[in-house]
């Protein structure tokens, strides 16, 4: 089953596109990683998902319906972002509570061993809260939410590392025991890497790359040499990144498209061979010139 399904899709701001015919699908009970740098288009598409907003034009639907005012995707999806609100006449507590009467799923137990384990009070206010506190709180109303998608823009906003281990602990075992569609939208790839399944990758709202992420970890390999022997070798590759190390070497990171014949190429012209990392991979295939902040010094 599709449970998201986009088609063209188009969002503008006045004269400028958020999103530019986008098309994409994402499978029921997949983790997938939302990749892509500041203003790619991320936290326009989910909230487009959500139902929070209408494409310009293009189609989306969200359980084969269109999200923007659909009851049905409202009571089965949740967006979890720095913009959530809750009444300010209840404290976390009655937030808690009241929560059970909004998704059909909840799981108080789950919401509340998380809400001691992270030493709230059931005083407190959501407003009184920290940023990091609150991303704390947002994250345990959206994992005891246990909608069929749930989705999570830059989800750890404000943690401190060791909370955010263990949001993506508790995010694992929670899917793994109780499995659904989950959109994570973050920064921190080489964080979230080990979750995902998927990658969707944006860039000036645009699609770079949909695909899984054993995929992604072999897109690319770098490679390191003398600069006068891989000069013209890289002519003949897609060069996503290069820099030159002192005056004599070279180093770039292409596409793997022929992983035999480039490593015939590497024994034969002596230069070397190294993995890249996913992180690594959607950072060069959106840095806006092939030799990043380099370039411009060069």
């Amino acid at each position: 089953m599709k449970v998201v399904e986009c088609e063209g899709l188009v969002k503008k701001y006045g004269r400028s596109k958020a999103l530019n015919d986008l098309s994409f699908q994402i499978s029921e009970n997949k983790i997938t990683g939302l990749i892509g740098r500041n203003g790619a288009g991320k936290t326009t598409l989910l909230k487009i998902m959500a139902g929070f907003q209408k494409q310009t034009s293009g189609e989306i639907k969200v359980f084969n319906e269109n999200p923007f005012n659909s009851l049905f995707v409202s009571a089965n999806s949740i967006l979890v972002d720095d913009q959530m609100a809750f009444p300010i006449a209840l404290n976390l507590g009655e937030v808690l509570e009241a929560s059970a009467s909004f998704y059909p799923k909840w799981d108080a137990g789950l919401a509340r061993r998380l809400f001691e384990y992270f030493s709230f009070r059931n005083d407190y206010r959501h407003s009184e809260l920290s940023k990091g506190m609150k991303s704390t709180f947002n994250m345990i109303v959206g994992l005891a939410s246990r909608c069929a998608l749930t989705m999570f823009d830059e989800p750890t906003t404000g943690m401190d590392a060791s909370v955010r281990k263990d949001f993506y602990r508790a995010l694992l075992k929670d899917y793994i025991a109780n499995p659904r569609t989950i959109i994570i939208s973050s920064h921190h790839l080489e964080e979230i890497e080990d979750l995902l399944e998927d990658i969707l990758l944006l860039n000036n709202g645009e699609k770079l790359l949909h695909v899984p992420v054993s995929d992604v970890k072999e897109y690319a390999i770098g490679v390191k040499g003398k600069k006068s022997v891989l000069t013209n070798w890289l002519e003949d590759q897609e060069v996503l990144y290069r820099k030159t190390i002192g005056t004599e070497i070279c180093y770039a990171v292409i596409k793997y498209n022929y992983p035999e014949k480039i490593k015939q190429d590497a024994r034969k012209l002596d230069f070397e061979l190294s993995p890249v990392s996913s992180n690594d991979v959607c950072i060069y295939l959106t840095n806006k010139e092939r030799g990043g902040i380099d370039a411009i010094f060069e």
